[in-house]
């Protein structure tokens, strides 16, 4: 019987082993049908802030590399404001990219009775900003009482 060596040839362990992890989760999600996403929200195409302030929802949302004239849509419709947009590829057969293209929408719902008439948009150095007025907050809390059953 005769003993034959293997080379095993090891990897060195990363410093940090979760750096490779976004790599990784780029290839899970090329086998994933087109608008699912593996990925948390925090990693959405759109990013936003919301802030109540004065009666008033701001909506500041991060678009950069997008001409709003022609590559942004805001709608409010059944109580979502929707902001639609589309990112053009400008750079073919790049050796990496990050960069998200295509179209992408993220939906926001809002309170009742919102006013929108009142609703006006800007876009200023790639953030959109949406205001939309509405009205003050009254508490639609109900408290049910508990009936102790002897």
């Amino acid at each position: 019987m005769s003993t034959r060596e293997v080379a095993v040839q090891k990897r060195p362990m990363a410093a940090r082993p979760f750096l490779e992890f976004p790599r990784l989760m780029d290839w899970f999600e090329d086998f994933v049908p087109v608008g699912w996403s593996l990925r948390n929200e925090m990693m959405h195409p759109i990013k936003i802030e919301e802030i109540v302030k004065d009666n008033e929802i701001i909506v500041r949302a991060e678009l950069p590399g997008v001409d709003p004239d022609k590559d942004i849509d805001v709608a409010i419709d059944a109580g979502y404001l929707t902001i639609k947009g589309e990112r053009r590829e400008e750079f073919k057969n790049a050796e990496r990219s990050e960069f998200h293209y295509g179209s992408f929408s993220r939906s926001i719902a809002l309170p009742s009775g919102v006013d929108d008439k009142s609703v006006h948009a800007t876009y200023k150095d790639g953030i959109l900003e949406v205001k939309v007025n509405c009205p003050p907050s009254a508490s639609t809390t109900k408290h049910v009482p508990v009936n102790r059953i002897k």
